[in-house]
């Protein structure tokens, strides 16, 4: 394939709070998308400037969270761009760093507990002997490039101020998998000509880009209007359900949650549910296929996330759309897809979130991920579509992927991801590929350090993204 030469990014730094906030910085980010869109060979972009850690203050001593406190050391900071950070060094150092990069995203300002609570979940990397680093990304809401640049600016912070590592893994969870996938792209040489990261690991990821992921979360929110009629109630001003909700909406989490309860009933047990109630439930499931326990979430996100994207990330228009989707699973078919109300995603916000969001597989090092199964927030099949991307950039050998028997999407167990650090980085240290049958047979002795948890199914290969969800129309 003919390389091209990639266009100049904007370099301009986001204040804090929601970044790209107006249509006036559309178009030189919606030019550098269609560029890069035109030549999939483009050569990486300059390190932004917004990266140089040169100038960042050094981090503070903090107390560790209360479990690592007899076993490590912490440090704390908060970046010129506004981003709070906390680092962990055990005292018996392996000389690695594990870099974190958080799941979510949340919306909102950013708040240094959050980095706290990101610690306590993976203080297993610690416990395991690595260094760890997570930021808490310099604002909140759906853009993945800003938080890559803030997990790298922390990396150049810890060798800075704290140590240079003997390798690097840069870890990314569920939102932050793409973050982290999409940070391997974005910088893939230093100043000095070195690799930033050593590896990649991505667990539970959404890992088929924004473009795709979200899909299963429009059809959401058009399946359950036509069966609840009340997102908008009927007495409220319409507006297409594929913006989330309007800018100036007052609808707070606990005005959905109730709303959601008034016809769906998710705050009582099944049995407890109207029957009415029941049939909308399993109506939901059959055609989203999800479990109920999620459906809240996924609304939360296809109203309050959707609006970010729109609003800050997209210019007013929506990226999202079901054109061309065809429902199935409801007991009338016909009925249901001659009713829901259809949407044309907007060809130049889909450019401009795909920049933004989705992963190209150009990535130089070794990737490890893994997935529960029968993960309900982040469906196995994006990592059918993530092996795809990755191969078709010519970097497959680079890919292995594991998958386990767990239901859960926040944390699999210690001995799950304790047992993953290792197969890495005897992967970028001795050259040694894991394959998922070594992996699931090396899990046991995780276990005697860590306790149970190993559910490794090594012969499990996912479906195609398209057998889950429905197939529609793209710009």
């Amino acid at each position: 394939m003919t390389a091209c030469a990639a266009p100049t990014a904007p370099t301009t730094a986001p204040a804090r709070g929601p970044a790209h906030p107006s249509i006036a910085r559309a178009t030189p980010w919606l030019l550098l998308a269609v560029a890069l869109a035109g030549c999939a060979s483009a050569p990486q972009a300059p390190v932004p400037p917004m990266v140089d850690a040169a100038t960042e203050p050094a981090p503070q001593p903090t107390a560790c969270p209360a479990a690592l406190a007899p076993i490590a050391r912490c440090l704390a900071g908060e970046d010129r761009q506004g981003a709070y950070y906390l680092i962990a060094v055990p005292q018996a150092w392996n000389g690695h760093l594990m870099l974190h990069a958080h799941g979510g995203p949340a919306l909102g300002a950013p708040r240094p507990e959050r980095a706290v609570e990101d610690l306590e979940r993976w203080s297993i990397a610690v416990r395991a002997g690595y260094a760890w680093a997570g930021s808490t990304f310099r604002q909140g809401g759906v853009e993945v490039r800003a938080a890559a640049e803030d997990t790298e600016r922390l990396r150049r912070i810890f060798v800075r101020h704290v140590a240079t590592p003997q390798r690097t893994l840069l870890h990314g969870q569920s939102w932050g998998a793409s973050v982290a996938a999409k940070g391997a792209e974005m910088f893939t040489r230093t100043e000095t000509g070195q690799r930033p990261y050593d590896a990649v690991l991505l667990t539970s990821g959404v890992l088929a880009g924004g473009t795709r992921s979200y899909d299963f979360r429009t059809d959401l929110r058009v399946v359950y209007q036509h069966l609840c009629g009340n997102h908008p109630r009927p007495t409220e001003p319409a507006y297409p359900l594929n913006i989330g909700l309007p800018a100036t909406a007052q609808m707070t989490s606990a005005d959905l949650q109730a709303r959601v309860n008034e016809c769906l009933g998710l705050d009582k047990p099944a049995a407890q549910r109207s029957a009415e109630q029941q049939r909308k439930v399993q109506r939901i499931t059959d055609v989203i296929r999800i479990p109920a326990s999620s459906i809240q979430g996924h609304m939360a996100w296809a109203t309050f996330h959707f609006r970010d994207v729109v609003q800050h990330r997209t210019g007013g228009a929506s990226p999202f759309g079901n054109l061309g989707a065809r429902y199935t699973g409801s007991g009338d078919d016909e009925a249901l897809n001659a009713a829901v109300l259809r949407y044309r995603a907007d060809p130049a916000a889909v450019a401009r979130f795909a920049h933004d969001t989705d992963p190209t597989g150009r990535i130089p090092v070794p990737m490890l991920t893994t997935k529960g199964i029968d993960d309900p927030i982040a469906f196995v099949e994006l990592d059918h579509h993530f092996r795809q991307t990755v191969h078709a950039a010519g970097n497959g050998e680079r890919l292995v992927q594991t998958f386990t028997r767990h239901s859960g999407h926040s944390y699999l167990s210690d001995a799950t991801y304790a047992t993953l650090f290792d197969a890495l980085l005897r992967w970028v240290e001795r050259g040694d590929k894991p394959t998922p049958a070594g992996i699931a047979a090396a899990c046991p002795a995780a276990e005697a350090r860590f306790g149970q948890g190993c559910a490794f199914v090594p012969d499990y290969t996912p479906a195609p993204l398209e057998s889950r969800v429905a197939r529609r129309e793209r710009p």
